[in-house]
């Protein structure tokens, strides 16, 4: 079997717009993934450079697959390996929320692998 992996990553500056209102950040960090692949997440990094709470979500053709806090001017790894699969077509996103008014610069790194069978 092949596999390549894949990265959603960047540095990112926004204003929240509430906890409770998590958007899409940037279309850098949407995936699907590709027909004749089966994909896995590895691994989630974040930092957050603001002085209050931020939540990245994970999102998997729509929904909210996983949420990552990162507290106030901290950061968080989060090993994923061989949690689940995802089948050719799955899309992901990554979105973010904030306290409404607060002005973020975050550092996600989201890695993937895809699996060539």
């Amino acid at each position: 079997m092949l596999s390549s992996p894949r990265f959603l990553q960047g540095v990112f500056n926004f204003e929240g717009k509430g906890l409770d209102r998590p958007f899409l950040l940037d279309a850098a960090l949407t995936y699907v993934v590709p027909d004749g692949v089966v994909a896995q997440p590895v691994y989630f990094r974040g930092g957050n450079a603001s002085g209050e709470l931020v939540s990245v979500v994970l999102m998997r053709d729509g929904q909210p697959m996983r949420y990552f806090p990162i507290g106030a001017k901290n950061h968080t790894h989060v090993a994923l390996r061989v949690v689940e699969d995802l089948e050719a077509g799955t899309g992901m996103e990554l979105h973010v929320a904030a306290p409404a008014g607060t002005t973020v610069t975050l550092i996600v790194d989201l890695g993937l692998v895809e699996v060539h069978p």
